[in-house]
């Protein structure tokens, strides 16, 4: 008879009405964007530092060792930038842990422990991705770029384009580094399978060259770049969505017996 009866949270929550659910998301969302300012003016007193660290990859081909501004706040307004985008990332854990306060009384026991590794595996893939974007992608990326046509041409890139380049870059090779942790998802909720992954390898991997051609660089080689990881990151998702379901078969197996 214990079968038949719903499961229900590990942890009695006092249902909420809509108006105190909004004062919690409020509530929430203020400690969140208080963490991020504070990471963002810890990050400000470190912005020369970050802006060379930035500037690293394409420094070597530009003629006078550095990006170039035409307006008296760009320059200004690119450490704000870094210092916002380096405060996000470094008070990440605790907006984060805003967020899964948020979240949890709504889950039970299992989901809870299932999604507080999705944020911890989110986080470090993404974060994997920006490091392959730095290390990688962009040197070879600029490699190509700076030195295409001989050098006769000499290059003058603002500092705002610079940017926008590395951010879009980062970001995009950031997001695509989460498709294992989204089709892991997937497969637990039982969206997908290991066997529809295996039959659809083809058609994943001609979508997956089409989002490199769209999402990368304007060049085949950040075209490659992006692809071959993501070819790698399917099949790596093909491998754990197998594991949970032969994880997820055995503890039925034993919960019979």
């Amino acid at each position: 008879m214990s079968d038949l009866v719903p499961a229900q949270p590990a942890e009695e929550v006092k249902e909420m009405s809509i108006v105190e659910h909004i004062g919690e998301l409020r509530y929430r969302i203020t400690r969140a964007a208080i963490g991020i300012f504070v990471g963002m003016i810890f990050c400000w007193g470190f912005s020369d530092y970050i802006f060379d660290i930035v500037r690293l990859p394409i420094q070597s081909y530009l003629p006078q060792g550095g990006l170039i501004y035409t307006a008296p706040i760009d320059k200004f307004m690119a450490h704000i930038k870094l210092a916002f985008i380096c405060g996000v990332l470094l008070s990440a854990p605790f907006w984060l842990y805003h967020l899964w306060k948020f979240i949890s009384p709504a889950l039970y026991r299992n989901e809870r422990r299932f999604a507080l590794g999705f944020i911890f595996f989110g986080t470090l893939q993404f974060l994997l991705g920006v490091v392959f974007t730095y290390f990688i992608v962009l040197p070879m990326a600029f490699k190509f770029l700076m030195t295409f046509g001989g050098d006769v041409d000499k290059p003058m890139i603002t500092i705002d384009h610079y940017l926008g380049f590395f951010t879009q870059t980062s970001l995009v090779f950031g997001l695509a580094f989460e498709m294992p942790v989204i089709i892991s998802f997937l497969g637990l909720v039982g969206a997908v399978s290991e066997r529809f992954l295996k039959e659809n390898r083809r058609y994943a991997v001609v979508t997956i060259t089409a989002l490199s051609a769209v999402l990368a660089p304007p060049d085949a080689l950040s075209m490659i770049l992006l692809m071959m990881p993501l070819w790698v990151l399917y099949e790596v998702s093909i491998l754990v969505v197998g594991f949970f379901e032969r994880r997820k078969a055995a503890e039925a197996f034993d919960s019979n017996f």
